[in-house]
């Protein structure tokens, strides 16, 4: 995706090696199973579960998928527990990192994470350690279609709840607390927006800007952390280049 927003640019969209679609729904799977487990297996009365189908049908995830991932989740077809681990840490020219991680074996998944950090001129850090350079924002990214002003896109995503709107030329984004995530991408929903993206994730109060040799360093790490099947988002506050998107 081209020409995004600032917001878009701070989350390190898993491209390169998720461009197997079977890796896309292998994480989405991973995700629903945790909150099915959480919330049980009715989108209905389980407002996460919800949006992650949600999120699973913008990706294509055909519906025997999910209701085979819901199913599993449910114990009807086998039981795989799957724990919600967060790792914060330094990356090259002292950049700010959370990864995110989905894992049954926390011992592989710590190691794995900390092996990353620490061949590409970083470190893994402690708990905290970065995430309060960041805040929690819903973040909806939307596609720009039938022919809506700006004027309009802001309008109506303000009637919706949003805090705030970033708009380009072919999408926008809206900002949400994480509090009113779920009710501001279903108002938006129930008038016709459709979605590319829809999650809550980590923004970061301020960006940093590295060296060319510096990132080189970064993305081989984001590639590393991209072939591992236990991380499902990484967040930073570095300003990648256009062509690293």
């Amino acid at each position: 995706m081209s020409g995004h927003s600032k917001w878009a640019n701070i989350k390190h969209k898993k491209g390169k090696s998720d461009a197997i679609r079977g890796k896309i729904f292998t994480k989405i799977g991973r995700e629903i199973a945790v909150a099915v487990k959480a919330g049980g297996p009715d989108p209905s009365i389980n407002s996460k579960l919800y949006d992650i189908i949600a999120k699973a049908k913008a990706n294509n995830m055909p519906n025997d998928n999910i209701q085979r991932s819901i199913k599993k989740a449910s114990g009807e077809l086998g039981n795989i527990n799957y724990e919600s681990m967060v790792y914060e840490g330094y990356g090259i020219g002292g950049s700010a990192v959370i990864v995110e991680t989905l894992t049954d074996n926390k011992n592989r998944t710590a190691g794995d994470v900390r092996c990353a950090f620490d061949k590409c001129g970083g470190s893994m850090g402690t708990t905290n350690c970065v995430s309060f350079m960041f805040d929690k924002k819903g973040v909806i990214a939307c596609n720009r279609d039938g022919g809506l002003s700006e004027d309009e896109i802001f309008e109506m995503a303000l009637e919706c709840g949003a805090d705030d709107v970033q708009v380009e030329d072919d999408m926008f984004e809206v900002l949400t607390t994480p509090a009113d995530f779920s009710a501001v991408r279903k108002a938006l929903e129930d008038k016709g927006v459709s979605f590319i993206n829809a999650e809550v994730e980590w923004v970061p109060q301020n960006t940093v800007v590295l060296t060319a040799e510096q990132m080189v360093k970064f993305e081989r790490m984001l590639d590393m952390f991209d072939d591992n099947d236990d991380v499902q988002n990484v967040y930073h506050n570095v300003e990648l280049p256009d062509d690293a998107e």
